[in-house]
């Protein structure tokens, strides 16, 4: 192994880093064979990674290790700690009876894996939004008992989004912890997915950003922010190109609005670009380039600003050079590298 020669001026804490329980993953092979769970985007990517193809064993083991291998290959890159998470869509396409106890079972396992290296692992509560109820439970139990350091919602929940009324207790115990909520792409819903599928991009090229900007768009005009001014949501690929559409999305919005066209569009105390800037943190994951860095910095500010690193799906040392060589002040690229993690996540310095 190569070890490549970095900045030691500031920790590298990558933010967005996936992370599976083999039991997990078994329910998984055994719903796809059963054929009891019917979302095309699911059967798309699950039935890929866990298949027989080198690409897919080799993310299916690394996703379940956190030790040795997973270190090394941090060593590498000089990515100091992982703040790890469940991977994408968790526990949230099976059905609750099923999801409860195992997201339980799931924070237990990962609590084990950060306590076997305290140094380099952080993690992220996963939660079965399917009882609203028992999710934010679990919200709390992740942080006040596991020594977790935000939540993680793999998007939408068997097709539902989040700003439904059903789902506050979710929000209401985040912002009552001032615990970061990171909204991770999940597959587009089945009702969008068939389009996405047959042209092949329905994951990570173009179907995650397109539903999870959409989700996080209707958080927004939904008025989550307005009944929860605290609530803090990180978002990864540097927002799904939310930050880029910020000016149409206020005169488009007060359009509506105004219009009174739409019954879900209500008025909004602040301007739609106000959320973006305020409420929400953008990561790097995928998004090693420089040009699209530098926009959402300029929009949003550096103290918005996270690393991530999006291992094992998105990996190599050379991303993390890539990050390194930002033409930045070291001010502020302590910050994104570091500062902003521990300050959005409550790390210990």
């Amino acid at each position: 192994m190569t070890v490549l020669a970095f900045s030691s001026d500031y920790k590298r804490i990558a933010t967005e880093e996936a992370w599976a329980s083999q039991r997990m993953l078994e329910i998984y092979r055994r719903e796809l064979a059963s054929g009891s769970i019917t979302d095309p985007g699911f059967r798309s990517l699950w039935g890929y990674y866990l298949g027989s193809t080198e690409r897919a064993s080799t993310l299916a083991a690394r996703i379940v290790e956190a030790d040795e291998e997973r270190i090394a290959a941090m060593d590498e890159a000089g990515v100091d700690v992982m703040i790890l998470s469940t991977t994408t869509p968790g526990t949230q396409i099976l059905r609750g009876e099923v999801a409860v106890p195992l997201t339980i079972e799931i924070n237990d396992e990962l609590r084990d894996v950060v306590a076997q290296h305290p140094h380099r692992f952080e993690a992220l509560t996963a939660i079965a939004p399917q009882d609203p109820t028992a999710a934010a439970e679990e919200i709390r139990r992740g942080h006040d008992e596991l020594g977790f350091k935000g939540v993680i919602l793999n998007s939408h929940v068997q097709g539902e989004y989040l700003d439904a009324e059903k789902y506050s207790p979710i929000f209401e115990a985040a912002e009552a912890l001032d615990t970061p909520i990171y909204l991770h792409p999940n597959t587009p819903i089945p009702r969008m997915a068939e389009p996405f599928i047959e042209a092949g991009l329905d994951g990570a090229v173009y179907g995650f950003s397109v539903e999870t900007g959409l989700h996080l768009l209707r958080l927004i005009t939904a008025g989550v922010f307005d009944r929860y001014p605290r609530l803090k949501i990180v978002v990864g690929h540097l927002g799904e190109a939310l930050p880029i559409w910020m000016w149409r999305l206020d005169f488009m919005h007060g359009a509506a609005v105004k219009s009174q066209r739409y019954d879900a569009l209500k008025p909004l105390r602040s301007p739609v670009s106000d959320y973006l800037r305020h409420n929400v943190y953008y990561t790097t994951s995928g998004m090693a380039w420089h040009p699209a860095i530098e926009f959402v910095r300029e929009v949003v500010g550096i103290d918005h600003l996270m690393f991530s690193w999006d291992y094992p799906y998105q990996w190599a040392p050379e991303e993390v050079a890539t990050y390194d060589s930002l033409p930045w002040k070291l001010e502020d690229k302590k910050a994104f590298f570091q500062g902003n993690a521990e300050r959005v996540f409550h790390l210990d310095p």
